[in-house]
C-alpha cells in the first residue's frame, strides 16, 4: 500500500482535504509516487517520459476499496511528463491526463508534469495576517478584473508570463487605487478562447504564462503592494474533451450519468455530481488548495445559478426533480455550504464571491442561518438594469427612472458587489462607452464620455463593492479582444485619460471617505433625498459612515444644466464637493476649482434632512458632496 489507512479513510468519507497531497505525481525519495481515482477500472497504469510511454511497465496497484490506484516508480523525477492508461470494464483504453496533476504541459499540449516542491519563499505573511483577523467584509473593496492574457503584451505581441504581469499589474492597480484584482480563471483549461471557465487541469495553474511558483511570485508581488488576488473559480461545469475528467474510468465518475443531470445544454459540458462524496470532496479541497498552495484571498464561484437549479436553462422534459418533486438541486446547495465552510474556518478573512444572476434567497447568509454562506453575491440586477437605464437617450429617461431606483428595495438584502464585467463587453455587445447613447459618428463625443463618467460616479456611491472589467477605465469604443492587448494607446486622448483620472480618483475618495463602503450592507447606512424626480431625471441619496461621516450623491442624468438645485444634508457646516464628473480634469467642461465648499445653511430643512445645500448640477454629470459631523455648524 503506498496510501496510509487514514488517509483511505478520509477518501472514502470525502474529507480529505488535503487531497492534493495524497493524489497526484509526488516526488519521494526514491522516485514518484503516482495515484489516482478510477474506481470502476480494470487496471490503470502509468506512462511517461521515463519508460518511453511504455503502457504495460508500470502498472498501479488498488488502495483498499477506495478506488485508487497507485505506484511508486524508482526511475520517475520531477518534470517528467506523464499520462494515466486506464482499462475499462468494457474493454476500452483511456489515455488521460491526471484529474490532481499540479503542473501540466502548455496547450494544446496535453499531459501532467511530475511538479516539485514549492521553492518560491512567501514575502506576505503580514499580508495574510491582516487579512485574516478580520471578514473580507469588513474592509473596502474595489475590483479590477483582469484577463491576464490580454490586459497588456510584450512589443511582440507575446502575453507577458506570471512574473512580469505580476510586477506590472500590482503597479498600476496600486496607482488607481484598487483595492482587489480579480483574475479569470487561470487553471489549466485546453482552449484559449473559452477564457479559462472549461477547465481541464484543476490544480494546475496554466502553462501559458509560467510554471506554478511563477504564479506564487506574481501573487506575492501583488500582496506587497497592498493589493488582495481573487481568483475566478468554475465547479459548475468542466469540457468533454476525451483526455481529461470526462467519463474518466469509463463510466460518469466525476458527472451524472443521466444527460438531464450530467450535461450542460447552453455550454456542450459536463455537471458535477456534488451529491458523491469523492467528486464533492475534489472540488472542497481544490478550492481549499488555491487558497493554501497560491495565498489568493477569494474565489469568484462562477455560474451559481447553473448549479441551484434542476432545471437551469432545460425545458420541461429535460430534467430530473429532486428528491421532493422540486427543482432545487438539494446536493449542490450542500456542496456550496460546504466549501464555504470549510473556506472560513481556515481562512477566515477570504472573501467567497457568488455570480448567481436569480433571486435565490440567503446566498451571503451565514450557513447556520440557513444561507449558502459566500460573503458576497454579484448584483446582476443592478447591472441589467443600470446598464439599461444608461443606454436610453436623455429625452426618454423619464419614463425609466425605476431602473436606478428599483434595486433600492433589495439592495441590504445580501452583501453585494456591483459588476460590469468581462461579459458586458463581448459578443458583440459593444464596449461601455459603445453603448452610451450619442453621435455615433462622432468617437468623442463629449455625450458619450459624459454618460459614462457619469455612470462611474452613480456606481461608485451606489451600497455595494464596485467591479470593473480592464479597460473600462480607459474607456475604449470597441468591445474588448481577447487576442490582444488592451488600446493603452487611448491614453493619449484627454476624453480617454479623463475617465481613468476618474476611477482613480474615485477609488482614492472611496479610500478617505468611509461612508462609500463601510455599510453597504447597512440599509441604515443609506437613505433617498430625491427619489422621484423622474421628470427631471435627477436623483439623490445619501450614504452614512458609522464614525459621523457622510457622503451625498447628486446625479443629473440629462443634458441640461440645473443651476440651484436644493438638496437636504443631515447637518450644517461646510460640505466638500469630492467628485463632480464633469469637471475639466476628467475632461468634462466644468473649470471651477478642483475642491468647491458648499455652505449648508441650517435654517432651511428639506428633503427630510433639518439642513440642505444649493448647488448647480451640471449637465450628465454626478456630484459627491463629503462631510462629517466634526465640521457640523
Amino acid at each position: 500500500m503506498t496510501l496510509g489507512d487514514i488517509d483511505q479513510y478520509l477518501i472514502g468519507e470525502g474529507t480529505h482535504y488535503r487531497l492534493w497531497d495524497v493524489l497526484g505525481a509526488h516526488a519521494t525519495a526514491n522516485g514518484v509516487r503516482f495515484a489516482v481515482w478510477a474506481p470502476n477500472a480494470r487496471a490503470v497504469s502509468v506512462i511517461g517520459d521515463w519508460n518511453g510511454w511504455n503502457e504495460s511497465a508500470d502498472p498501479l496497484q488498488p488502495q483498499g476499496s477506495t478506488g485508487v490506484w497507485a505506484l511508486e516508480v524508482g526511475i520517475a523525477s520531477v518534470g517528467n511528463r506523464y499520462k494515466f492508461v486506464v482499462a475499462t470494464q468494457s474493454g476500452q483504453t483511456l489515455v488521460k491526463a491526471d484529474p490532481v496533476a499540479r503542473q501540466a504541459e502548455h496547450p494544446p499540449a496535453q499531459a501532467s508534469i511530475v511538479a516539485g516542491s514549492r521553492q518560491h519563499e512567501w514575502a506576505d505573511a503580514s499580508w495574510v495576517a491582516q487579512r485574516d483577523s478580520a471578514p473580507a467584509t469588513s474592509r473596502p473593496m474595489r475590483i479590477y478584473e483582469v484577463h491576464l492574457a490580454s490586459w497588456r503584451r510584450h512589443a511582440d505581441g507575446s502575453v507577458l508570463g506570471y512574473r512580469d504581469a505580476g510586477e506590472q499589474l500590482a503597479k498600476y492597480a496600486s496607482e488607481m487605487g484598487f483595492t482587489h484584482v480579480e483574475l479569470l480563471p487561470l487553471a489549466e483549461h485546453p482552449f484559449g478562447g473559452s477564457w479559462g471557465y472549461q477547465v481541464s487541469g484543476y490544480f494546475a495553474p496554466t502553462a501559458r504564462f509560467g510554471a506554478p511558483d511563477d504564479l506564487r511570485a506574481m501573487i506575492d508581488t501583488l500582496h506587497q503592494a497592498g493589493i488582495g488576488v481573487i481568483l475566478d473559480w468554475v465547479p459548475a461545469h468542466f469540457p468533454k474533451d476525451d483526455w481529461s475528467l470526462g467519463r474518466f474510468d469509463g463510466t460518469a465518475l466525476y458527472e451524472h450519468a443521466d444527460p438531464r443531470q450530467g450535461e450542460h445544454p447552453d455550454w456542450g459540458t459536463y455537471v458535477f455530481n456534488f451529491g458523491r462524496n469523492e467528486v464533492r470532496n475534489f472540488l472542497v479541497a481544490n478550492a481549499l488548495y488555491w487558497f493554501d498552495e497560491f495565498h489568493i484571498d477569494g474565489l469568484r464561484v462562477d455560474a451559481v445559478a447553473s448549479m441551484l437549479y434542476l432545471d437551469y436553462s432545460r425545458s420541461h422534459d429535460q430534467w430530473v426533480p429532486n428528491q421532493f418533486g422540486g427543482r432545487e438541486n438539494l446536493a449542490a446547495i450542500e456542496f456550496l455550504q460546504h466549501v464555504n465552510t470549510q473556506v472560513f474556518a481556515r481562512f477566515p478573512g477570504a472573501a467567497m464571491i457568488a455570480e448567481e444572476s436569480t433571486a435565490w434567497p440567503k446566498v451571503t447568509a451565514p450557513v447556520h442561518h440557513g444561507g449558502l454562506g459566500f460573503s458576497h453575491k454579484w448584483n446582476m440586477g443592478w447591472m441589467h438594469d443600470t446598464l439599461a437605464y444608461f443606454a436610453n437617450d436623455p429625452v426618454h429617461r423619464q419614463w425609466h427612472h425605476r431602473d436606478l431606483t428599483f434595486g433600492l428595495l433589495y439592495a441590504f438584502s445580501e452583501r453585494f458587489v456591483l459588476p460590469l464585467s468581462h461579459d458586458e463587453v463581448v459578443h458583440g455587445k459593444g464596449s461601455l462607452l459603445g453603448k452610451q447613447p450619442g453621435p455615433t459618428d462622432d468617437e468623442t463625443s463629449w455625450q458619450r464620455f459624459a454618460n459614462l463618467r457619469a455612470l462611474y460616479t452613480w456606481m461608485w456611491a451606489y451600497p455595494g463593492a464596485p467591479l470593473v472589467f480592464m479597460g473600462a477605465e480607459i474607456a475604449p469604443f470597441t468591445e474588448w479582444n481577447d487576442a490582444a492587448t488592451l488600446p493603452w494607446h487611448l491614453l493619449d486622448h484627454p476624453a480617454h485619460a479623463g475617465v481613468q483620472r476618474l476611477v482613480a480618483t474615485l477609488n482614492a475618495v472611496s479610500g478617505e471617505r468611509a461612508a462609500m463602503w463601510e455599510l453597504d450592507g447597512e440599509p441604515g447606512g443609506f437613505r433617498w433625498l430625491d427619489a422621484d424626480n423622474a421628470a427631471h431625471s435627477v436623483l439623490a441619496f445619501l450614504r452614512y459612515d458609522s464614525s459621523g461621516g457622510a457622503v451625498v450623491c447628486i446625479a443629473n442624468l440629462t443634458p441640461v444644466p440645473r443651476p440651484g438645485y436644493r438638496v437636504g444634508v443631515p447637518w450644517g457646516g461646510d460640505w466638500d464637493v469630492v467628485i463632480d464628473s464633469d469637471h475639466w480634469r476628467f475632461g468634462g467642461s466644468h473649470h471651477r476649482g478642483d475642491v468647491d465648499r458648499v455652505v449648508a445653511t441650517s435654517a432651511v430643512a428639506y428633503q427630510g434632512m433639518p439642513s440642505s445645500a444649493v448647488i448647480d448640477l451640471p449637465p450628465l454629470g454626478v456630484l459627491l458632496l463629503a462631510g462629517s459631523v466634526s465640521s457640523a455648524r
